[in-house]
């Protein structure tokens, strides 16, 4: 085969490709070019091999500089999709930032999309502050509740009105840090309050005290004012508390008395046992009495008379007790206590 015809078929072939480049790329190179952002065909082709969207980097692009941004390249941009940024989200806010005169680079924009951060959004918040309520009423509660010394539970709403420190911003604690805070200082600057009284009288003493303690350091937020939206009287805390102390304490007397009583009475029953014991010692030791009185009269240690001579003091003893109320000697013996 010739030459000449190989070469044509080559020249063919490189005219085909260029054509389907051009027809690909033209509208948005033409795009480009009409804005005053023109962008070569080989970088729009590099683009597309890098798997990087031309028409977003050049939208991006043109954006800039109908902005007046000058100082950004497409490489710049590209670099940024490349590590997982939102392209337009930085180039918005770089827009809205050189309106606003809010001193914010490429550089730091990109390092807060990539952070995870809604960097149009801050620049929005660092313009047009936002209002935080306090407590967040999505999380469940309406109030902040805080005693105050004389026992009164004292309920408040805060409003904080935020800006978005850029420079923060990364690293910076969120909304949820600010809410926080605020609230801790509600609830320290009530409880040292004397009296609910003096919270109702000068609600503002809330605000000044907590705004006092620098609580948006640390933060992604400039705390410009901490304003109390309402104020409300909650329970009797400290009369409650007291009064179930003092239930407590009536059962846990209670339960000593028991303990005292439980005591007494397994002494009484302690005590009726030793007397139980002793009239039975009584009773074995009377028992020994006619057994002695028989060896005596065997023995003749001891004579008939005598015998009846004890009988009758017996039975005259028994007769004067009955006659006095008292127990006889038979009576006596079977006494139960």
């Amino acid at each position: 085969m010739p030459i000449f015809i190989i070469l044509g078929i080559v020249a063919v072939i490189a005219l085909l490709v260029m054509g389907s480049v051009m027809f690909h790329f033209f509208g948005i190179w033409i795009q480009a070019w009409a804005s005053g952002a023109s962008v070569s065909f080989v970088t729009l082709v590099g683009m597309s091999l890098r798997k990087i969207p031309p028409a977003l980097i050049v939208r991006a692009y043109i954006q800039l500089r109908k902005a007046g941004i000058v100082s950004i390249s497409n490489n710049d941009l590209e670099c940024h999709y490349m590590a997982g940024g939102d392209v337009l989200k930085v180039v918005n806010a770089l827009i809205a930032a050189d309106k606003a005169g809010i001193n914010l680079d490429f550089m730091r924009a990109a390092a807060i999309d990539l952070a995870g951060r809604d960097v149009f959004d801050a620049v929005c918040t660092s313009v047009n502050p936002r209002v935080i309520d306090c407590p967040d009423p999505s999380k469940g509660r309406v109030s902040i509740d805080a005693v105050a010394k004389d026992g009164i539970q004292v309920k408040a709403k805060a409003r904080v009105t935020v800006r978005t420190n850029l420079d923060r911003l990364v690293g910076g604690a969120t909304e949820e840090t600010i809410i926080a805070r605020v609230g801790e200082g509600i609830v320290s600057t009530i409880g040292s309050s004397d009296s609910y009284t003096a919270v109702l009288e000068n609600p503002d003493l809330i605000s000044k005290r907590v705004q006092e303690k620098g609580l948006d350091s640390g933060t992604a937020f400039e705390i410009l004012s901490i304003d109390i939206a309402d104020v409300d009287i909650g329970d009797n805390v400290g009369a409650r508390l007291q009064a179930e102390q003092a239930e407590a304490d009536t059962r846990v007397a209670q339960a000593r008395a028991e303990v005292r009583r439980a005591a007494a009475v397994a002494l009484e029953q302690e005590m009726l046992a030793k007397v139980q014991e002793m009239q039975a010692n009584v009773t074995a030791a009377e028992a020994e009495v006619p057994l002695a009185l028989a060896s005596a009269l065997r023995e003749g240690k001891m004579g008939v008379m005598d015998y009846y001579r004890l009988e009758n003091i017996k039975a005259d003893t028994d007769m004067r007790n009955s006659i006095g109320g008292g127990e006889t000697g038979e009576n006596t013996k079977h006494t139960k206590v």
